[in-house]
């Protein structure tokens, strides 16, 4: 996919996933091991990746509440007891959480040249740990608690760009994810919809406009 290149306003980036190692599915692995057996494992874990969508796409709720939620949701759908302990746990670890290794020198190429934004589905109290480990400086950093709304509703992407005082058309939003950002990134008529292939999601030519296989790819994109 070589269209032309497209210098944004300001760049948009989801952050866990595409550039936090998103480390959620590890960690049910490691804590649901005692009660769902190896063969179950993953058929258990993206339910409960499904789950997590399924519990943002309503009004807003601490996602303390969408990750305990959607886990217990996961345990009764497998007919396997769930422990509140388990949803605390994977809520406390995310601010630990680091970059891919691409992440750092890829942000590098551009910052200071275009403005960079995160929309994140995060809590504030989280997302600033998080966003110090990526090595490169951020405008402005937006959450869901912030929006009063989670990704892929189209409030928190209107938050965002209500916020900046910009047009979607001026945007180029990043993603690994085609249903929490590239599909309504496009609906919403985004100046460039960046898919970033880590394998979270099937390719879907149709919503993208740029894809890359890691962050480095990027600066090309905005003729860097």
């Amino acid at each position: 996919m070589t269209p032309p290149t497209f210098t944004p306003k300001y760049i948009s980036f989801d952050c866990y996933g595409t550039l936090t190692r998103f480390r959620m599915t590890d960690m049910a692995r490691t804590l649901c091991a005692d009660r769902i057996g190896a063969d179950r494992m993953s058929a258990f874990t993206g339910d409960f990746a499904n789950y997590r969508r399924d519990e943002v796409m309503g009004a807003w709720k601490p996602y303390a509440e969408v990750i305990g939620n959607a886990l217990r949701r996961a345990c009764e759908r497998h007919g396997v007891p769930y422990r509140d302990a388990d949803g605390a746990a994977i809520y406390e670890a995310v601010p630990s959480w680091g970059p891919h290794d691409d992440v750092p020198a890829g942000l590098s190429a551009i910052a200071g040249k275009i403005p960079l934004v995160i929309l994140s589905n995060a809590m504030d109290a989280q997302i600033h740990s998080n966003v110090a480990k990526l090595g490169a400086p951020f405008h402005r950093v937006y959450t869901a608690e912030q929006a009063g709304a989670y990704k892929p509703r189209y409030q928190a992407f209107e938050y965002m760009l209500d916020q900046l005082g910009a047009k979607p058309e001026e945007m180029m939003h990043v993603s690994s994810s085609f249903r929490y950002d590239q599909m309504t990134a496009y609906d919403l008529h985004f100046g460039a919809r960046v898919w970033v292939a880590r394998g979270h999601d099937p390719r879907i030519p149709h919503y993208v406009t740029h894809e890359i296989a890691d962050i480095g790819g990027l600066a090309g994109c905005c003729g860097l």
